[in-house]
């Protein structure tokens, strides 16, 4: 199929030795995953006469979780981009001061957007964590274990997304645009652990 097709392609490209696509499309697809999956367990909660009081909650959930799942989605392009805009300003010429100069701000310009990108992502995650501890409360039974892995898949993501902002904004020079992404970047870690386990165990016991 297609669709198999695709995913095969995007697993050789993870497998090649070219450094692209690599850990951020990975960190943006297992976000992408979970957000599919709250979807998933909101869409076989919806309509059903059990879950009435829940379905205009989840409702909004699922919209939610689609808007998150595109941008996710996205995010594997521009984790490419970002990173070949830094690879792009490592290799400017560097044989006068004045190229010297050039391709040290280009590098700073590139890591900048290699960080942001990457915290874009964890941002996303870390909602779709959010979204996943309400479906696996509320959602439908019969696919609740589908909110277990969406909680997992969007915390994997999180916390590979989270090692690409540590490596990029250590090389930054700016160090108070470095300190605020990183401030950011522990906030959204802040919690998310003892929330994806409380919703990992609440999972469990419904099973």
């Amino acid at each position: 199929m297609a669709e198999n097709e695709t995913i095969a392609r995007f697993l050789d490209g993870l497998a090649s030795e070219q450094p692209t696509p690599g850990g951020g499309g990975a960190a943006a697809i297992s976000g992408a995953m979970g957000a599919a999956l709250v979807s998933m367990v909101c869409n076989l909660t919806i309509g059903k006469k059990k879950y009435a009081e829940v379905e205009e909650e989840l409702k909004g959930i699922r919209q939610r979780a689609e808007a998150l799942r595109a941008t996710l989605t996205g995010m594997i392009a521009e984790d490419v981009a970002a990173f070949d805009a830094v690879m792009g300003a490592y290799g400017l010429p560097k044989a006068t001061e004045e190229e010297k100069t050039a391709r040290t701000e280009a590098i700073q310009v590139a890591l900048r957007q290699a960080t942001d990108v990457p915290l874009a992502c964890c941002r996303a995650c870390r909602a779709v964590i959010d979204l996943a501890a309400v479906t696996a409360d509320k959602g439908n039974l019969n696919v609740i274990s589908d909110a277990g892995v969406a909680v997992l898949s969007a915390y994997a993501g999180l916390r590979s997304a989270a090692l690409n902002v540590y490596v990029n904004a250590k090389a930054i020079a700016d160090r108070d645009f470095a300190g605020s992404r990183l401030s950011e970047l522990e906030a959204l870690l802040s919690g998310a652990e003892a929330l994806t386990e409380k919703t990992y165990d609440v999972v469990k016991t419904k099973l």
